[in-house]
């Protein structure tokens, strides 16, 4: 079974906040997963020392994100097993023998039940 990766998100992420984002290859609607705040968002660091620990607080933290927002996205996205492609749940069919995107069900002649 094929999943989403990490190649497959856009960072959307500010200074001071985490977002990351993904594209229905199918109907083009952009989803977007719930913004995470940076604990220091809105703080200067005094000093060069303070930057640095800010930096790896910022990694670590955007690390948590991502994670949390690839989960989300597996809750709502699915990869065609046929076409390969990545598609919303509106976009993909349950069917009889094999779940597929919308299109390949169109192209194969199969009826199926939309997930979202």
């Amino acid at each position: 079974m094929e999943y989403i990766t990490k190649k497959d998100l856009i960072d959307c992420s500010t200074p001071d906040e985490f977002c990351f984002s993904l594209c229905c290859m199918e109907c083009k609607t952009v989803w977007k997963s719930t913004p995470i705040r940076f604990s220091k968002a809105g703080k200067k660091p005094e000093n060069e020392n303070r930057k640095i620990i800010y930096d790896t607080l910022y990694d670590r933290e955007k690390n948590l994100a991502f994670q949390k927002a690839l989960n989300q996205a597996k809750e709502i996205f699915n990869i065609c097993p046929i076409c390969k492609r990545l598609v919303c749940d509106h976009c993909f069919l349950i069917c009889d023998d094999l779940d597929m995107c919308v299109q390949c069900a169109a192209k194969l002649n199969e009826k199926g039940t939309v997930v979202g």
